[in-house]
């Protein structure tokens, strides 16, 4: 079995306290990435995530990782789903690696019209008065995309990179075969389900998260300016913070759309006194109508993680 090699710290951080954990310590660790591993917790496990499905009407994957005993949860994890706003932690990943030196690239102020970002769909930060007056930061255009899901920050931070399809490159350069993006926002996420386009699956998009979060993807500075931007998620509270214990602290990105229910949840958690789960939960409707499913994603989170832990 081909592994993937990864490094995370022993020290168990407490809520927005992961920004003092440093290199040392590093503990090896592997991400199986065999194509049909059998799920943690066996066929009752199976069971409960297909009527889980059957009582929303939707499609579910899942791959989730115990970093300390190795066991893996695998449902649908080789299915592609449509990605939307989980891709806002590449772009902010492939900026830190490719484009900032020192934090001078993240210093540097990008201007531009109120028209720009309101076409973006979701500008709630970039479509204030006084940032489009003003400009902003490089660094705080990253921050607006992974932390608030601000779309028009998200295409400002695409545009400095070159488009959609750096995102795809910067995860090739991973070792992701799989997620790929094509579009800008709010296109992106038609999530029509016989799309290729903008998509990935939870397996590819778990180890992707996890290499940026926990291994050595990136340099230890950037790592935990991306994880501090993670932490600050606030639009997790009806997901993974709906369906995990209060006291895991949660580094993650959801993403979501109205059409075909799409509601994504991607991320590593730390249970208290213990080191991390990778998770990633990804689910879309049968139905084109309809909004986000949060009470499925969270279902999911808790089922999975009951049975890792």
């Amino acid at each position: 079995m081909d592994m993937a090699a990864l490094a995370t710290t022993e020290a168990h951080p407490r809520r927005r306290a992961l920004l003092a954990l440093g290199a040392g310590a590093a503990l090896t660790v592997a991400l199986p990435t065999a194509a049909h591993a059998s799920p943690s917790g066996g066929t009752g496990l199976s069971r409960q995530l297909r009527d889980l499905e059957q009582e929303h009407s939707a499609r579910v994957g899942i791959f989730a990782h115990d970093i300390a005993t190795r066991r893996t949860v695998v449902y649908r994890a080789e299915e592609r789903f449509p990605i939307c706003s989980v891709f806002k932690t590449l772009a902010a990943a492939a900026v830190l690696r490719d484009l900032d030196l020192d934090g001078a690239y993240l210093a540097k102020r990008i201007h531009y019209t109120k028209e720009y970002v309101t076409a973006s769909g979701y500008a709630p930060i970039t479509g204030t008065d006084e940032n489009v007056a003003r400009g902003m930061t490089v660094e705080k255009l990253c921050a607006a995309a992974v932390s608030q899901s601000d779309n028009g920050a998200a295409n400002l931070v695409m545009r400095e990179l070159g488009g959609p399809t750096a995102i795809t490159r910067f995860c090739r350069s991973l070792g992701d075969g799989t997620t790929r993006l094509d579009r800008w926002e709010p296109e992106l996420n038609t999530a029509e389900p016989w799309r290729r386009t903008d998509t990935t699956s939870p397996r590819a998009i778990g180890q992707t998260y996890a290499r940026l979060v926990l291994g050595r993807a990136l340099a230890r500075e950037d790592r935990e300016r991306l994880t501090g931007w993670l932490i600050a998620n606030t639009t997790n509270t009806e997901r993974f913070r709906a369906g995990l214990p209060d006291d895991w602290t949660l580094a993650d990105k959801t993403g979501g759309g109205q059409a075909y229910g799409v509601a994504n949840d991607v991320g590593v958690v730390w249970p208290p006194g213990r080191p991390p789960l990778v998770l990633s939960v990804l689910s879309t409707k049968h139905a084109p109508e309809g909004p986000s499913d949060n009470p499925l994603v969270a279902r999911a989170a808790a089922l999975v993680a009951a049975a890792l832990t």
